[in-house]
């Protein structure tokens, strides 16, 4: 079967900075921490906690009134990252025919939660308020295929459109196989990315039951989450939507088009040991298997975006694959945790932080790991750790990981744009 290389045309995302994408990359390779305290008015139990949240995203102005009107929050915020993405590759909205010039276009989506706030808005609505009956729009904007469904609408793509769920990997699955299918010509054009917000009550409370949130308060939040430190206490929750355009890359170079990058390699896997422990052996099967898919060695890497959420036992299990899979050249391996910064935005991590991947790359900048000078945990060395952002020349290949509960796996494989 041929293969057809898979050009990045588009990236787009809301930014928890409240800027725009180079705004984003220029502050997350400053070391520039996005946690604020958050305190909610939910009753009969506030929220109060470290939280990442894109507190200028004003969806009425970025969607219209209408459509944002239709739509959860994470749709709102997958459908403002895809336009964003659209308009970034250089893409009309609407196909100039009846739509049939779009029918190998087409949109895979990743989230964790979905539309989740509706069912439980309707939940609040019958159990708390007493009321009979819930808004008849809450089937819709609570489903997961409604951010992929919203955007397959509004820019006319008649090819596939589908939700990957797959806990904190389901981003980087739906960005995963949205290259295959660019690879293998099924596809012309993709968008792919995440969406997800996690500030819902039984959320919050459902992760510090498992305790593995980070603690904070309203001067400590910037910094709560530390991940390789020898004094990390947790993740820290967000939100967010980020988006890719993967093009067949004859089709991109024809038409013009600037290419930010190149999707070269996707690896996935199961543990199939454990829901919540993460398993060497399965993240050094997935690493090894996206060397093999892309067809580079361990010494062609320049640089890896980590899991890295800051839990106790996730971290030092994800450098201890690392290090068995580059042997020696672990060493000498730029690797960071981005979610430092911009938090753990679940099903949307992959993309976000696959983004951060690709600029990384072609601005041959390394973004750091904050917060982690002077405090690095001896169980999590035997990598070159990046506590401050780090320009890096003659970097080509990158790897962006995501590992989630559940035992899903998933590595994306990256290569720098042609000069």
């Amino acid at each position: 079967m041929s293969r057809h290389r898979v050009a990045i045309t588009g990236l787009g995302l809301v930014s928890p900075y409240g800027g725009d994408l180079e705004d984003f990359f220029q502050r997350v390779w400053a070391g520039e921490s996005a946690v604020r305290w958050l305190v909610t008015d939910d009753e009969p139990r506030p929220l109060r906690l470290p939280y990442v949240r894109c507190a200028g995203f004003e969806p009425d102005r970025e969607l219209g009134k209408p459509l944002a009107s239709m739509m959860e929050r994470f749709s709102q915020l997958g459908m403002a990252a895809a336009f964003k993405a659209w308009r970034h590759a250089g893409l009309a909205l609407k196909a100039a025919d009846d739509g049939s010039a779009r029918a190998r276009w087409g949109c895979l989506w990743g989230t964790a939660l979905g539309g989740l706030a509706a069912h439980e808005r309707g939940a609040r609505e019958l159990w708390l308020k007493g009321r009979e009956r819930v808004s008849p729009l809450s089937v819709v904007m609570g489903m997961n295929n409604a951010a992929n469904a919203h955007i397959s609408i509004q820019l006319g793509l008649g090819g596939v459109s589908s939700s990957h769920t797959a806990a904190c990997a389901s981003a980087s699955m739906a960005i995963g196989e949205a290259f295959r299918r660019v690879r293998s010509g099924e596809a012309e054009v993709m968008i792919t990315g995440g969406s997800d917000v996690c500030q819902s009550v039984s959320v919050v409370k459902a992760w510090e039951a498992m305790r593995v949130l980070a603690r904070g308060d309203e001067n400590t939040s910037p910094s709560a989450c530390r991940p390789f430190a020898a004094d990390r206490s947790g993740l820290v929750l967000g939100e967010g939507g980020a988006a890719l355009v993967l093009e067949n890359w004859d089709r991109a170079v024809a038409r013009g088009a600037r290419i930010h990058g190149e999707l070269i390699g996707f690896a996935t896997n199961c543990d199939h040991t454990h829901l919540a422990r993460p398993d060497r052996a399965g993240q050094v099967r997935a690493l090894r298997a996206v060397l093999d898919d892309a067809g580079v060695d361990a010494h062609d890497v320049h640089y890896v975006n980590a899991h890295g959420t800051a839990t106790p036992e996730g971290d030092p299990i994800e450098v201890q694959s690392l290090c068995e899979v580059f042997g020696e050249r672990a060493a000498h391996l730029p690797v960071s945790s981005t979610k430092s910064m911009h938090g753990h935005l679940l099903g949307a991590a992959g993309a976000i932080e696959a983004i951060v991947t690709a600029m990384a790359l072609r601005e041959q900048a390394v973004p750091p790991t904050a917060h982690l000078a002077g405090r690095l945990d001896p169980a999590c060395e035997g990598v070159d750790h990046v506590p401050q952002g780090r320009r890096v020349n003659g970097m080509r290949v990158a790897l962006s990981n995501s590992f989630a509960f559940g035992g899903s796996n998933a590595v994306l494989a990256f290569a720098a744009p042609p000069h």
